[in-house]
Parts: structure tokens; C-alpha cells; sequence
């Protein structure tokens, strides 16, 4: 069964979570039942940290969760987000976070989920329209009527996160971060002083990092499609880390997946704050491997030749081409 961790003001999470985005099309066609499988597979494990956001599938993802976990509410704990509006096309996006669009967007959240409460509300991009005291301060009014338990941020930079808990404690703050994305270290002291917790999305790098990525197989539909650290002459290179990885995975017995899961969880000490993972997949196998590799320890030699790595990535995040 998965292990917990405590993060923020007293919230308990699983120290391995589910990320459901790819459930809703980033990376092509996903199927419904068996995300459905998926999810009950990961409360079955005692995997229950879920994690959702309004943007992914436009309302599709939530309304597939509150589906998935209707007769299972008392085993999930529910993160969902707000922020990001795409109501003018996925390439004139906007980071919105006026209050009365927090609270409107909180509220079209818990019918799509079919709750009474969210357990964690994130703002999902530090907004452009609205300052981060009123943004937060609307969270915290839904955090005093009921409808939400605990607030987090993602992506924010050490000033943001700062202003952000001097309206109301952040719990946790969610950002990427794997072997080949280091950006929150350099973040890790001020939210450990802050006393804030790190969701990891994508510590497997988008799938890159396990080997199993077949790049020139990927469809139109599927964000790493156009994404430069996965075509070109920068995917080429990048191939470099994955067999980097492959290569201290063979030498251990383990798969890659593992390998790169394990280094993710094993910095938790280094940086001094609590870290919790939320490896996407729409395969219920794939969550009790996940699982078993949230409880491996690799040996400090593997640690110490796997984080120089990180250094030969190339291309962006959400670079695309």
C-alpha cells in the first residue's frame, strides 16, 4: 500500500499520487474505462491523491474523476485547479485569477467533480489579471465557506509564493521536476521555510525518462508531438539522458521508470521538504510499478552519477515547433 507524507498545515497525502491529465487527450487518445480502471486501481493501492485541473479536456478530466471515485469519495483525496482559460483557443490562453472568476471556476469545479468539497484548490499559473493577494484571498474565502480544504499554487516563483502565504497558508506548491526539470530547487528554501510541500507533475519527463517512448510514433494529437525536447536534433540528444538512466537501471535490475521515480523521491532530504509525485498514466499496471518504485532506495554512487543528467537536456518545457 502506498506510504503518506505530511505536507503544509496538517494535510496527510499519499506519497505517490495519479496524474489524470493524460486521461483527456494531451498525449492522444485516451480511453475512458480504462482510465476508470486506473483510478480505482490507484485507490485500491491506497493511492489517493488525485489530480485534476478545469482546463484538462475543458471540464472533461473532472467530470472523469467525479465519475471514477462517486462511490469511493471517502478514499480520494481530490486536487483540482483553476487559472488557466483556454475559452479563446489553446494558443491564446489566459492566467486568470480575478475573484469572482476564482469563485465561479471553483464552483463549475465541484459540479464537473460532483463534490461538496475540494480537497486541494490550486491557482494554476500565477494570474495576469489580478494580483496574487486578491487571487488568494478568494481561495481563502472558499476555504471559510466549506468548499475547499486546503490551497496550492503551481509554478509560482519565491516572491509569489511568499504573498501567496501571507494571505493564507499554502499547503503545497506544484510544479515539474525530474531529472531532466530541476527548476523548484532553487525554490526548496523558501518553501521549506514556508513550510510548503512539492507536488512533482511529470518526474517521469513526459514518459522520455522510462525509454518506452516511441518518438517517431507519437499522433498529431499528442503534445509531445511538437514539443522540441521530444523532436528534432534536441529529442536526438535527450536520448542520451534516457540511456544514462537505462544504463544505472541495468546495473541495479530495475526499469528506468523506476530508476527516475526513485532519484525524485530521494531529494526530498537533500532539499529539506516534503515531496509527493504524480506520475500521469491510463494503465492500471502502471500504478502498481509506480508504486513499487516510490519504495526503492538507490545507492548514493547512483544518485550522485545520475544528477549531472539533468545538465544535457535540450530543448523547453512546453517549447513547441
Amino acid at each position: 500500500m502506498a506510504s503518506t507524507v505530511s505536507v503544509g498545515d496538517g494535510l496527510e497525502l499519499s506519497r505517490l499520487g495519479l496524474g489524470c491529465m493524460g486521461m483527456s487527450g494531451t498525449y492522444g487518445a485516451a480511453d475512458w474505462d480504462r482510465s476508470v480502471a486506473t483510478i480505482h486501481r490507484a485507490l485500491d493501492l491506497g493511492v489517493s491523491l488525485l489530480d485534476t485541473a478545469a482546463v484538462y479536456g475543458l471540464g472533461h478530466n473532472e467530470v472523469l474523476v467525479g465519475r471514477a471515485v462517486h462511490d469511493r469519495r471517502e478514499q480520494a483525496t481530490i486536487a483540482t485547479k483553476f487559472g488557466i482559460d483556454r475559452s479563446m483557443g489553446h494558443y491564446q490562453q489566459a492566467f486568470r485569477g480575478q475573484a469572482g472568476y476564482v469563485k465561479a471556476s471553483c464552483d463549475a469545479s465541484l459540479v464537473r467533480l460532483g463534490v461538496d468539497e475540494i480537497d486541494i484548490l490550486y491557482c494554476h499559473r500565477p494570474p495576469e489579471d489580478a494580483s496574487i493577494e486578491e487571487t488568494v484571498g478568494a481561495m481563502s474565502e472558499l476555504v471559510a465557506t466549506g468548499k475547499v480544504r486546503h490551497l496550492g499554487v503551481s509554478e509560482f516563483d519565491a516572491d509569489q509564493l511568499r504573498r501567496a502565504c501571507a494571505v493564507h497558508p499554502i499547503a503545497v506548491m506544484e510544479s515539474e521536476y525530474s531529472l531532466w526539470t530541476r527548476d523548484p530547487e532553487a525554490l526548496a528554501p523558501v518553501m521549506a521555510e514556508l513550510g510548503v510541500g512539492l507536488v512533482a507533475f511529470s518526474p517521469l519527463g513526459r514518459g522520455f525518462l522510462t525509454g518506452t517512448v516511441d518518438r517517431s510514433a507519437l499522433s498529431p494529437s499528442d503534445f509531445r508531438a511538437h514539443n522540441t525536447r521530444f523532436v528534432g536534433e534536441a529529442g536526438d540528444a535527450n536520448e542520451a539522458i534516457v540511456a544514462g538512466v537505462r544504463r544505472f537501471a541495468d546495473d541495479l535490475g530495475l526499469r528506468p521508470a523506476a530508476v527516475a521515480l526513485a532519484w525524485v523521491y530521494a531529494q526530498s532530504e537533500r532539499l529539506g521538504i516534503p515531496i509527493v509525485t504524480i506520475p500521469g498514466t491510463t494503465r492500471p499496471e502502471r500504478v502498481d510499478e509506480n508504486l513499487a518504485a516510490s519504495a526503492l532506495t538507490l545507492p548514493a554512487e547512483a544518485l550522485a552519477a545520475l544528477a549531472p543528467l539533468g545538465d544535457l537536456v535540450q530543448g523547453e518545457r512546453y517549447g513547441v515547433r
